[in-house]
């Protein structure tokens, strides 16, 4: 029956299922998986925040309908942050509204300012989100160049000159999932440029903002001068303080499209729970000290990830921000695509990635490694990895039935 609805069937199967059912198969005959696929930070929430979320819980009053925008103390914490990460003044009743992790609040936005026949540029690879949101509001989306330099502002003038309709509005992520690479001010200030020149909005995903290794700080496009006027950006709590189930994130920026959004919102959603926006607050004005630390484990486990990965033959990037490895098929395999290559280093290694094909088709010759085990698990991947790419059992053949892999 589903055949019959227009949107869904703008939707194209679930790339990441193939790997996921695979992966349920496995652990049901007790195999170890180490799994390193899904982004999904395992370090527990700071205490601090917990304890606050707790006192709130506790107030019965925070147990009603809260405000679909935000509290107004977690909007002008949000606030807060911009001035001291940043230096970007923002009003917290007109430029910031709270969502339900950035992707609820992409996904409403681009319901919000997208009509079936707009043109929206988006990178390819990218976030499944900034794509399908705009497809499913019935949109088309047209690939551009996934990197921060001349080849997508090149692109982006294509676009402009070969579109009809003109694009309505460009998404940019940076630091990048799935890529992990990062924008610096140059190329921002180009971008705001270009965009203001030809009318277009820019969406910028900036949820690894806090997740950076080395001397290069990740920017924000509302730093460049007059980008309030065609760009809103979306930040998220979900990495920065591992509060990923917790589903809280931001919009703000350019008071029309924040307009559109908290309108859409206000239909859509009474707000994430009081005590939570509580403790989000608490978690924004409070000690940052775990942002650190988080910052730390990450680059260690970053290390680890990489340096065992060549040593057993697979040569990859370091990535300067993130929590991913984005990571080319070796050579020998990447005929198989990355659908099946995952499948098969899923069955041969024990260790579950997410294929390259579910972030766009250019993605497809790669497969992304999530940084969201212990080093003592990642290590016990690389040996798997290892023991695949080295031993006898990295032949290419693999049988695939219905019931899913077989090693």
């Amino acid at each position: 029956m589903t055949e019959e609805f227009h949107r869904i069937r703008r939707l194209p199967p679930y790339v990441f299922a193939e790997v996921n059912q695979a992966k349920a198969q496995a652990r049901a005959r007790a195999e170890d998986i180490v799994d390193l696929g899904m982004g999904n930070p395992d370090s527990p929430t700071p205490p601090h925040i917990v304890a606050k979320l707790v006192e709130a819980v506790q107030n019965p009053s925070t147990h009603g309908y809260s405000a679909s925008k935000g509290i107004p103390g977690l909007r002008r914490a949000l606030a807060g942050y911009y001035v001291r990460r940043f230096n970007v003044e923002l009003d917290p009743e007109t430029e910031v509204v709270a969502t339900l992790g950035s992707k609820e609040g992409l996904a409403n936005l681009a319901a919000a300012i997208s009509s079936p026949g707009d043109t929206i540029l988006v990178p390819n690879p990218s976030y499944p989100i900034h794509q399908f949101g705009f497809i499913i509001a019935g949109a088309s989306v047209r690939s551009i160049p996934h990197t921060p330099d001349h080849a997508m502002l090149e692109a982006l003038d294509r676009a402009v000159r070969h579109s009809v309709p003109k694009p309505t509005a460009l998404i940019v992520n940076f630091p990048s999932n799935p890529t992990g690479l990062m924008a610096d001010l140059d190329f921002y200030r180009e971008l705001v440029a270009f965009a203001k020149k030809h009318e277009i909005y820019i969406l910028s995903d900036l949820a690894y903002a806090e997740l950076y290794y080395g001397d290069r700080v990740p920017p924000s496009i509302l730093e460049v001068p007059g980008a309030k006027d065609v760009a809103v950006e979306f930040t998220s709590m979900s990495k920065t303080y591992n509060m990923a189930g917790w589903r809280m994130g931001f919009a703000a920026g350019n008071r029309k499209l924040i307009s559109a959004l908290t309108r859409v919102k206000s239909y859509l959603d009474y707000g994430a729970f009081t005590p939570i926006q509580v403790a989000s607050t608490a978690a924004l004005n409070g000690p940052q000290d775990c942002i650190d630390e988080m910052r730390k484990l990450y680059k260690e486990r970053r290390d680890v990830l990489v340096k065992g990965l060549k040593q057993a033959g697979w040569d990859v990037p370091v990535p300067e921000a993130g929590m991913f490895v984005w990571a080319e098929i070796p050579e020998r395999f990447r005929n198989l695509g990355s659908v099946e290559f995952s499948k098969l280093l899923l069955a041969r290694a024990k260790v579950a990635v997410a294929p390259g094909l579910g972030f766009g088709e250019y993605g497809d010759t790669h497969v992304r490694i999530a940084m969201v085990e212990n080093t003592q698990r990642i290590r016990q991947a690389l040996r798997g990895i290892r023991g695949f790419l080295q031993g006898d059992n990295a032949g290419p053949a693999i049988e695939v039935g219905s019931d899913g892999v077989k090693a």
